[in-house]
């Protein structure tokens, strides 16, 4: 493909696996799942789930504000959240984090995550034209 940049930001952790934090197509970037990971790397399996939910969320706008994007650019995004009952603490972090930005989402409860995590999210926004990737890169993928 051309025109495809790949976005990496050091304040979201680095892909552990055979992926990119993000890939801008034109204006459409595509942000892989973010799991409650610190940017320096350290794992959150531990602590509880508004630590969780919020880590993840601030790692996915990390990436997004990195391709020069903000909330309001955000247009689907989609969380896995282990156990149904943690629905309602994770629409008020989410809420609380993305301010008047409402884009379509979908929260999916899932018996289990990868290592233990509780929630993991992937977003796709649609940026301005003029939009400044900050912390791109340009790929022939």
């Amino acid at each position: 493909m051309s025109n495809v940049i790949t976005v990496n930001t050091d304040r979201a952790p680095s892909p552990a696996g055979h992926y990119v934090q993000a890939k801008l197509a034109g204006q459409h970037l595509y942000i892989s799942g973010q799991l409650p990971i610190r940017p320096d790397g350290t794992s959150l399996p531990d602590d509880g789930f508004e630590t969780q939910a919020r880590q993840a969320i601030d790692n996915m706008l990390a990436v997004l504000e990195a391709a020069g994007g903000s909330p309001d650019d955000l247009i689907r995004v989609t969380a896995y959240i282990v156990g149904v009952s943690n629905w309602p603490r994770f629409n008020q972090l989410y809420a609380a984090r993305l301010g008047g930005a409402r884009p379509a989402r979908t929260v999916v409860p899932v018996p289990e995550l990868h290592y233990g995590y509780l929630v993991e999210i992937d977003a796709i926004a649609v940026l301005a034209q003029d939009a400044p990737a900050r912390e791109a890169e340009n790929s022939s993928d």
